[in-house]
């Protein structure tokens, strides 16, 4: 052991041993706070190929970061040539100290290999395949390290308008990585200058230093490129780069089903580490681009929740539009993690809905149920639009809430009133299971969202009205005339990103004139900025919001600028000078006859 041992690895050893004590401390503690049915969701697919699935994501967006190539080629560039770049460093160390037979086994001796053997081809052929290798690998990494370099200075080059503010231990990891690499480059050279051991770039930067100043510097700067490993991973638990083995995990988790729960558990935990604070999601956040709130992103929340430190006003101040998860590359249910910290659970109390008038089942077997919901009594234009659409149909239908307005429980739900939220959706599962109707359509993304995602209707097929209007339009069940109204579509944050609909209302509007494409649309929709996620923002703040949305769908000159979105419809309408329409109305409109 003597022989492949120095002091200076002592610094390497103490942080390896310290990271991975603090890593299955963490782990194991989250792990237990997970819920009986997270537990349950894992044992029933860890042995199925779901798990093959899961290995094939990790080594895609940890090593590779294939999300944030698709997004910035750049930084893309910049964080896999460091991640896969160091792994495969690691990995054919590895290999070329297994062929050492004497000292490979100690898990230094690749880190420093050639420290500690000097004549490599006297013990193994081909050494000096390795050699080139290494110095390639290591050439890579150096690359990426430059970038971040510059990316520091003039994050502009990598295409961000603004980047993320760091934590003192961020800063000490973070100044440690730079260094790691070109003090292994250094250190390399220098050995190499001394015994001739080194690869195409190492043995001609070591050219460069005489026989003397190499003999003098070689042990300290090794001592260095130690130290810097050291501090490295001893400042990586609690830094933002305990993503790097945290999203591993988190990965599997996700891909064997578990989501989050209403409260925070283990798996919160998980996600709140696996953020690197890349800053992805600060550029596009309304909030941020468009009223410059500068403090309230997902990154510095997740920040603040993961060290104990969370702010009402940074939870509050959120609309819940789903632009930053969308973002994310790391794919974190960041909504879910606002409603968690929004819990106003203790001064929830009972008999909430006591004097709200009960609206009474309704036996409508064999029938659709349409469920306005509250803002479509608010624009009811769009409820009286789809009774067209349901006659020209031939559709026998009920309307569930058309005297009395009862709310799905999401906008409550959003705020953080969890158990008010349930007993709306225990009153209303009852009415709709009690009318005996198969189908529910509603006209609101929110109230669909709930109905999809929060409800457990038994036998009842939910469909946004999109959906159901595509489906009659394919089944022929209502004909159109296709006129020449020029149309621009605004994807509702809550149907498009939240629910994944964006093809069905383009192929409704596609039936009645000519779909625009706009600059910003699917999942990078803009919001319009009256979303029931932020209670906070003034009216003038929702404005500012709102005409960016406008903006860009007006720069393609539409006839009619379309939603799918009682909400989106009343903002988006308040500028009086534009003819703003949901899809039911353009329908409604262009039917030519009844069936």
């Amino acid at each position: 052991m003597t022989e492949y041992f120095t002091p200076f690895v002592v610094p390497f050893l103490l942080g390896v041993i310290f990271l991975f004590a603090v890593c299955a401390y963490k782990y194991i503690r989250w792990y237990r706070k997970f819920t009986p049915v997270q537990r349950a969701v894992l044992r029933e697919n860890i042995f199925t190929v779901k798990s093959l699935r899961a290995l094939g994501e990790t080594v895609n967006e940890c090593l590779l970061h294939h999300r944030v190539f698709k997004k910035n080629a750049v930084l893309g560039y910049m964080h896999s040539s460091i991640a896969l770049g160091w792994f495969l460093l690691i990995v054919v160390g590895a290999v070329e100290a297994s062929l050492e037979v004497s000292g490979g086994r100690h898990i230094w001796v690749a880190i420093f290999l050639r420290y500690f053997v000097h004549e490599p081809e006297l013990v193994y052929p081909h050494a000096h395949v390795f050699a080139q290798i290494m110095d390639t690998l290591l050439l890579y990494v150096l690359s990426g390290i430059t970038l971040a370099l510059v990316k520091s200075v003039w994050h502009k080059v990598v295409g961000m308008k603004k980047v993320t503010n760091h934590t003192i231990f961020d800063l000490l990891a973070k100044y440690a990585l730079w260094f790691i690499f070109p003090l292994r480059l250094l250190a390399e050279s220098l050995t190499a200058r001394l015994y001739g051991n080194g690869g195409w770039l190492t043995q001609a930067i070591g050219s460069l230093f005489s026989p003397q100043t190499a003999t003098d510097m070689e042990y300290p700067i090794w001592f260095l490129y130690s130290l810097c490993l050291g501090a490295f991973f001893v400042g990586m638990p609690f830094s933002r780069y305990m993503h790097i083995f945290t999203e591993v995990p988190l990965i599997f988790f996700r891909r064997l089903g578990v989501t989050e729960a209403e409260k925070a558990t283990g798996y919160t935990k998980y996600e709140l580490s696996a953020c690197s604070r890349c800053g992805i999601c600060i550029d596009d956040c309304p909030l941020n681009k468009d009223l410059h709130h500068t403090d309230i992103q997902p990154v510095y929340f997740l920040r603040d929740v993961r060290y104990g430190q969370p702010r009402l006003a940074t939870a509050e101040d959120c609309l819940m539009c789903g632009r930053c998860q969308a973002e994310c590359p790391v794919g974190l249910d960041l909504l879910s993690i606002r409603r968690q910290m929004r819990d106003r659970s203790a001064i929830d109390g009972s008999g909430h809905y006591d004097g709200m008038k009960q609206v009474q089942p309704f036996n409508a077997i064999g029938r659709v149920g349409y469920f306005g919901g509250c803002m479509s009594h608010l624009t009811p234009s769009i409820s009286e639009a789809m009774k067209t659409i349901f006659e020209a149909a031939g559709q026998k239908y009920w309307f569930i809430d058309e005297q009395a307005t009862i709310c799905c429980g999401r906008p409550l739900y959003q705020q953080g009133f969890v158990r008010q939220a349930a007993d709306l959706r225990e009153r209303n599962t009852r009415l709709i299971e009690e009318s005996g109707i198969k189908v529910l359509v509603t006209s609101c993304p929110i109230c669909y969202q709930s109905f999809t995602k929060e409800y457990s209707l038994k036998g009842v097929t939910v469909l946004h009205h999109s959906e159901y209007i595509a489906t009659l339009i394919a089944e022929g069940r209502i004909k159109l005339n296709p006129g020449s109204l020029r149309i621009a579509y605004h994807d509702p944050c809550e149907l498009g990103r939240g629910c994944g609909i964006y093809d069905e209302p383009r192929r409704v509007l596609s039936a009645v004139g000519t779909l625009l494409s706009t600059a910003s649309e699917r999942e990078k929709s803009l919001c319009c900025g009256h979303n029931l996620g932020d209670t906070t923002l003034s009216f003038e703040e929702q404005g500012a919001v709102r005409d960016s949305a406008i903006l860009n769908l007006t720069a393609v000159k539409p006839d009619v600028i379309a939603t799918a979105c009682p909400m989106c419809k009343k903002a988006l309408s308040i500028p009086n000078n534009l003819e703003i329409k949901d899809i039911a109305e353009l329908v409604a409109n262009s039917i030519t006859e009844y069936d």
